[in-house]
This record gives structure tokens, sequence and C-alpha cells, in this order.
């Protein structure tokens, strides 16, 4: 992550190319080469998002994604499409689903929230309650970028998406090791299981239901099974009695061998990279792994900070932004996650020194403007491409696991070492 004075001139110079026209592909005239509105209606959204303001509530916790919102996509909307764009920042996305619940229950129709940053078990608990609308995200110009065949797109967390929202990036769970304490890294799930075992005090996780422990806590699941094939995506009861006790009974095997002996675990993920930038325990875990090129340059992690490779893949993922039914600004909304879609948008958004997001993308289906932005884009000492981070990977387990598991880790593990 750079300095403030540095990662201000770099949004500056993201802003300055996205004010200069380079956003002309897919928010202005379109060229040639570029998707055209397939009829009168995308005009008609464009017309009606002219002075509205969009109110997009996403998770207030990186200071990266804050910045790129408030200072790349902010002032590109406002531009580009004459729409008012407000971040609202929140502690957790269910504050975002529980506002937009109480406004459908009180009937309203002018609710506060327009856009929300959202993926798993959010997704499917408000898609059941009738929070989000639907049939709208595939009309989206910009969707022509995407692979219609990618099952991260397709489906949120073993939920179909079925239109009912945008694609705005992916993420890929990785490990992180410090390669000047760590000689002989593990190369599968299991073997950094013995390391941790082999290492006393030197490896932990953080506590479920933080997102990163809770997805640690199901690639164990997914290990221990045999691979993701041998889990089915959507939640099973008869498949959870029969996967969970050895699950729960490796943490246990493990937890004297972590840190504090199991007594206590991270609160979040960012306790953990704390744990790890002191020196505390020789790896860490994230499903932002864009983020550890910046903080290997400001000093915060150190300059041996690598990500640990597996043969046996790792979970990827991808998140979305979602429009509340309550929404009275649906068209402006549109317009501007059709705009966070763009190729120019999802480039800026892709440098680890503006937010290091992974694109939803794909580059075969991008224009010659498109492929040379993310051609451009710098290449980490770190981490490598996400082409080779996310081998072998495999989609998420259905929401449903993930509450479940959850529960049975307080439950099983930690009540058991209490």
């Amino acid at each position: 992550m750079l300095a403030a004075p540095a990662l201000t001139r770099r949004f500056r110079t993201a802003a300055w190319l996205l004010a200069a026209g380079f956003l002309a592909a897919s928010c202005a005239a379109p060229d040639a080469s570029a998707p055209q509105a397939a009829d009168r209606s995308w005009h008609d959204v464009r017309a009606q998002a002219q002075g509205a303001t969009v109110r997009l509530w996403m998770w207030g916790g990186d200071p990266q994604g804050n910045a790129y919102v408030d200072e790349v996509l902010a002032p590109a909307a406002l531009d580009r499409l004459g729409v008012i764009l407000e971040r609202v920042p929140v502690a957790d996305t269910t504050d975002a689903l529980n506002r937009v619940l109480a406004e459908r229950q009180a009937g309203r129709e002018d609710g506060d929230v327009d856009l929300v940053w959202v993926n798993g078990d959010n997704f499917r608990t408000g898609l059941q309650a009738g929070a989000w609308l639907c049939g709208w995200s595939d009309r989206l110009p910009n969707m022509t970028y995407t692979d219609p065949d990618d099952p991260l797109l397709a489906s949120d967390f073993g939920t179909p998406v079925d239109g009912c929202e945008a694609p705005w990036s992916k993420a890929q769970f990785t490990l992180v090791y410090d390669a000047a304490r760590v000689a002989d890294p593990p190369t599968t799930l299991p073997g950094v299981l013995e390391w941790a075992e082999q290492h006393p005090g030197r490896f932990t996780y953080p506590a479920p239901p933080d997102f990163t422990g809770s997805v640690f806590v199901r690639e164990v699941l997914t290990s221990l099974a045999g691979g993701a094939s041998q889990v089915p995506a959507a939640f099973d009861q008869d498949a959870y009695d029969r996967l969970a006790p050895d699950l729960y009974r490796r943490l246990n095997e493990l937890a004297p061998s972590l840190w504090r002996q199991g007594a206590t675990y991270p609160r979040d993920s960012t306790a953990l990279d704390r744990l790890f930038a002191e020196g505390e325990v020789d790896m860490t875990m994230t499903y932002g792994p864009a983020t550890l090129t910046g903080l290997v340059e400001q000093g915060t992690f150190p300059a041996t900070t690598r990500v640990l490779r597996l043969v046996d893949g790792t979970v990827g993922n991808a998140s979305f932004l979602a429009i509340p039914s309550t929404s009275p600004n649906r068209s402006a909304a549109m317009a501007v996650a059709n705009l966070a879609l763009s190729p120019e948008q999802q480039a800026v958004k892709a440098d680890p020194a503006v937010w290091g997001q992974f694109t939803v993308l794909d580059a075969t289906r991008l224009p010659a403007r498109g492929r040379a932005a993310f051609a451009e884009l710098p290449r980490s000492p770190v981490v490598p491409p996400f082409e080779v981070l996310s081998r072998n990977a495999h989609g998420e387990l259905g929401a449903g696991w993930v509450g479940a598991l959850d529960e049975g880790w307080r439950r099983d593990v930690l009540g058991a070492g209490s």
C-alpha cells in the first residue's frame, strides 16, 4: 500500500484518465468494437439516471476500497453519467440487508439503499426475502465482456445469480508465509496443518464467523473429504453429519500447536495480519492477495513475504453489486453497476496501488484498448498473476454450509478448548 500522498497522486492520475475520455468505449458514445445497447431501453435507463443520487452501501473496513470508490468511481459516475455516487460504510453487509428488509416491511418504495456490495449468505437471504431487484444485470451492456459460462459469475455461493446482481470483483483464498522463517514451505493443505504441528505457536487462523477464518475451515473440510467434488455444493444435512466430525476432530488435534495453544484465536483477518507483521506467526491468509504488494512496499509485511502455492488449489469466489427492491433510483444504480463493470474501471481497480481487486472480465472478449489497459498493470514481485494463483481452484460451497460450519466450530472446537 502506498503512503497517503503517493496514493492520492495515483488516484488523481486514474481520475484524470477517466475524465480525459478513457471510459468513452463503455460509458459514453461507444466505438464500433464496444457493445451497443440492445434497444432503446438502455438509453432510457441512461436518461432516467441523470441527476440521481446512488447510495452504495459497502463494508467500510478496507481503506483502499473506500478510496477507490470515493476518488475514482464516484468522480467517473458524475462525469460520465451525471450521477452522484455516495458511499455508505457499514461494519457488516448484514447491516445493509437489514435496512432493506425493514424498509420492505414498512412498505417503503423510497428506501435509503440503492446498491449493496454483497455475496454469499447475505445475497441468498435477501433473495429469499425479496430484498433484491432481479432481471436487470443481464441487460448491462458491459456484461458482454464477461464469460457467460464462468461458474463464479453464474452462481453466488451456490445460489444462482439469475440477473439479480452484477459481478464486480473476483477473489482467491490465499495462504501467505515469510520465506525467511519458512525454509521448506508445504505445498498442500494437509501439509500446512502438519507444518503447524511441527512448529508449535507459529500458525493460527481467525475465529469464525470472520470471513477469512470461516473459509479456512471450509478448506479443511474439503481437503479432508478428498476434494471439492466430494462435498455437495448445496448444503446437505446428511453430508454435514458425515463430514463435519472429522473436520472438528482434526481442528481440535491442531489446536494445541496453534498460537497461544489455541486458547484464543485472532478475532479477524486484520488481527492475524498484525501477528504476521509483528513476527508472532509465520503465516497469514487472505481472500484479497493483491493487497500484499502494498503491505510489503510500505514495510508492514516483511520483504520476504511470499504466496504459498498449493497444488490442490484453493477456493475462489466473486462479489457483486445488488440493487434493493426498495431503491427509488434503480436506473441510476444500474448505470453505476454498468460503469463499475467497464474494462477501464475494472483495470484501474485491479491496480494493486489503487485497490488490487481481480477482474470479473474475460480478457478474450475485451476490445484492444481494454486488453492493453490490463497488460499495462504493474507486475507484483509478491503475488503471481491471477491465472497462476487460481490454478486448480474450486468454487465456494453453498451459503447453507457457512452458518452450519461456523456454529459447529464455535460449539465443537472453540467450546472444546474452553
